[in-house]
C-alpha cells in the first residue's frame, strides 16, 4: 500500500510511504501534472519501503524531469543508476541516442 502526503511552501513536497509499484505510477503522474503553477516538485522517499522495476524507472524519469528525489534509500539510488546506464546503453546500441 502506498500513502502520499502533500505539503507546499515555495516547493511542493510529496512524501511517499510504503510500497511503490507499477499501478501507482499513473496516479503520481496525475498528481505531478496537477501542479502546474511552476513551483518545484520534490518527492520525499524517506518512508518508501519497497519498489518494483517500473517504479524505479518512473523515479529515474522524475529526476530527468527535474523532480528532486529527497531521502532516497541507497538501494533505490543504486537501482536508478543501473537503470539509467541500461537505458543509455540500449539507446546507443539502437542508434536513438540519449
Amino acid at each position: 500500500m502506498l500513502k502520499v502526503r502533500r505539503t507546499a511552501n515555495s516547493e511542493i513536497v510529496f512524501t511517499v510511504s510504503g510500497r511503490l509499484a507499477t499501478d501507482h505510477v499513473a496516479e503520481l503522474n496525475t498528481l505531478f501534472r496537477s501542479e502546474a503553477d511552476g513551483r518545484r516538485i520534490v518527492l520525499d522517499l524517506k518512508d518508501l519501503t519497497l519498489v518494483d522495476r517500473d517504479a524505479v524507472r518512473f523515479l529515474e524519469r522524475c529526476e530527468a524531469d527535474s523532480i528532486e528525489l529527497k531521502n532516497c534509500p541507497e538501494y533505490i539510488r543504486e537501482w536508478i543508476v543501473r537503470e539509467r546506464h541500461t537505458r543509455d546503453d540500449e539507446a546507443s546500441r539502437d542508434g536513438t541516442g540519449v
